[in-house]
This record gives C-alpha cells, structure tokens and sequence, in this order.
C-alpha cells in the first residue's frame, strides 16, 4: 500500500487568502457573536480582492485586516454584500446554512489521530517552516508503514540549506527516503509574487489528506451556521470520542443536511467497520454551542489545517 500527503505553509498563496477569510470572519464574530459570513478571497500580482456575503453590527476594516497578514505593497479591493433574506429565512430558524456531506474521521496512527501521511507531512513543513516562515510545502510518501520519499519546497531557501533541515527532520523521525529538494531549482519568487490563491484551494490539506473522501465544501470565510463548517468539526470531535471510547483502530462519521433544516439527513459513525447511528444532537445550534464555534480565532485555524492541530473538536 502506498499512501501520499502533502501540507503547504501558511504563507502559500492558497493559505494567505484562507487566513484573510477567517481574519475578516474572526473580527465579525468578536464584535457580533450572531455575525453571518461567508467571504471569498482571492490574491496575486499585487491585488487582493474580498468578496462574499456579511450580516453584522460589527465594523470591519478589511484594508486593516488584509494589511496585518500581508503588509501595504497591496492594493485591495471589495465587494460585500448582506446575506441573501431566502438564505436567512431558514437559518434563523435553526436550520442548516446549506446542504451538504460532511465527513469526520480519527485513527489511532498517531497522537494527532490523523492519517501518518498527512501527519508526517505537516510536521515536516511545520519543522521547516518556523526556521524561515516562507512559502513552501512538503510532500511524504509511504509504503507499506515506511517513508520512501520526502518532497520540499522552499521559497529563499537554498536547496543545501534546506536538504540539511530535511536530513535533521529525517534523523528525528528515524526516516531513511529519497528526498527531493527543491526539485525544480532553487527559488526566489514565492506567494502573491508569482501565484495566485485562492479561499478553499487547499481541501485536501485542511482535511485528512487525500486517502480520506471529503464532503466537498471549504472551511475557511464562513460562519458557523454555515455547515460546511460547523458539521466537519463535530464530525471530527464525534471520530475523536467513538475512537477513544471503543479504543478503536479507525472511524468514519458522517453528517448530511438538508439548507434550512435543523436536524441532520444522515448521522452515521462506522468504528473499525461497524455502523452505528449517532445520538448526539448534531443541529447546527447545539454544535456551535458544544464546541464554542463563536469564540475561536479562525484565522490559527486556517494555517495548517483544521484536525490534528489541537482545537476544542480534535
């Protein structure tokens, strides 16, 4: 069995537009716990734009927020507007802010209880990433439970020195792989410079990796009603418990809504290959409560992914 994940720093293109999204959404949320949001960010070549939808008493200065993460070398532009009234109709009454499948998953590979492809890869970039804080990602590949290739790119960092810091992260890990080390050649121009992101781009990366199926929708920009947030975190925090509970190998949760409807179409949990419906009340407002899903800072969420980082869900 071979197994592959890669894990992307915060300041890749992709993950500087989620941090603005749930910067914007963090701000919201502080001055106006009931704030409805769902912003789009999109950055390159000197432009940054804001886009979406914000239902709030609270004063967001976007040009300030957008500033705190990238600096002033860009020009910002936005279009927001309220939430649409047919939208609102149905979450105000506790309904689900949109359909959707929302899937959760733990596994007992590592103390993250995440995918060890995925775990390693993220820990590699991490342990890369706070000696230069650039652009860059890292990519491990196992198999049959052995590391056979490590993959990192670093922007303005030269292909010795990084080789030099993948070794001591391979020597850590006990890690004897192939690596590739700036493949393409050593690299100066990184983040907004010479790509474009994009809100949400990075799925697999704010998920469990690309051996897990994901629901489909992103995280970041959105407020809590909106499910596709909210239910893939306690579909996370609901793996977590059965996991540890039933001192489980692996488990699948599952959560599917209906827009405007407050209990799930589906609440399911398989714990090492045996389904089982789920009993906790998993209406949206009962899952805001129980994880305190109005008080978090989404834009810490937003830089390395939402499970495995040491979160309230998991």
């Amino acid at each position: 069995m071979i197994r592959t994940a890669e894990s992307v720093t915060p300041n890749h293109p992709d993950k500087i537009c989620d941090r603005i999204s749930d910067a914007i959404l963090t701000e919201a949320l502080r001055q106006d716990p009931e704030s409805r949001v769902a912003i789009e960010t999109m950055g390159g070549h000197n432009t940054i734009v804001v886009m979406g939808e914000m239902t709030t008493n609270a004063y967001i200065n976007i040009n300030e927020i957008v500033k705190q993460i990238v600096g002033d070398k860009y020009g910002v532009l936005n279009n927001i507007v309220k939430q649409s009234n047919e939208i609102a109709n149905g979450v105000d009454t506790g309904g689900a802010g949109d359909q959707g499948i929302m899937i959760g998953y733990a596994c007992d590979e590592n103390h993250e209880m995440i995918p060890h492809e995925l775990y390693l890869a993220r820990s590699l970039c991490k342990y890369i990433y706070y000696g230069y804080e650039e652009d860059g990602k890292t990519q491990v590949t196992i198999e049959d439970g052995k590391v056979t290739k490590v993959v990192a790119s670093f922007c303005n960092v030269p292909s010795g020195i990084l080789k030099a810091k993948v070794n001591q992260w391979c020597d850590a890990q006990g890690v004897d792989a192939e690596l590739y080390i700036n493949p393409a050649g050593d690299w100066e121009q990184g983040g907004f410079d010479a790509d474009t992101g994009l809100t949400g781009r990075k799925l697999a990366c704010d998920n469990y990796g690309p051996r897990i199926p994901i629901g489909g929708g992103a995280f970041s920009g959105k407020d809590p009603s909106k499910v596709d947030r909210s239910a893939a975190y306690m579909a996370r925090y609901l793996a977590v418990k059965y996991l540890n509970k039933n001192n489980a190998k692996e488990v699948f949760v599952q959560l599917s809504y209906a827009i405007g409807v407050k209990d799930p179409m589906q609440a399911t949990a398989i714990v090492d290959g045996i389904g089982m419906q789920i009993i906790e009340d998993c209406s949206p407002n009962a899952i805001i409560k129980e994880l305190k899903l109005k008080e978090q800072d989404y834009s810490v969420v937003a830089e390395w992914g939402s499970f495995g980082n040491g979160f309230i869900w998991g």
